[in-house]
């Protein structure tokens, strides 16, 4: 008698592919911590009495510190993107 050997049809799991390459995703990751970086530095600086005025919401530290840290990270983040990956 004949055997019949049958072929294995059992549907194999695709290899995933990452989108961008482990160098896109590590200035991914710096332009988000340098963006949340400078929202932190941002935030503060109210007062809990809304009849006081508090001059330190005009230091350094919240008017050009803190926007050029979100404006580089998102400049990373542009960077990050258009880096042509390592495959």
């Amino acid at each position: 008698m004949g055997t019949n050997k049958r072929k294995n049809t059992t549907p194999q799991p695709e290899k995933k592919v990452m989108l961008f390459g482990k160098k896109n995703y590590q200035f991914l990751f710096l332009g988000l911590i340098l963006m949340a970086l400078g929202f932190i530095l941002m935030s503060g600086g109210g007062s809990h009495d809304p009849n006081v005025w508090n001059p330190e919401i005009f230091n350094f530290r919240r008017i050009r510190l803190a926007p050029m840290l979100i404006l580089l990270g998102i400049l990373v983040e542009i960077y990050a993107i258009m880096l042509k990956s390592d495959k």
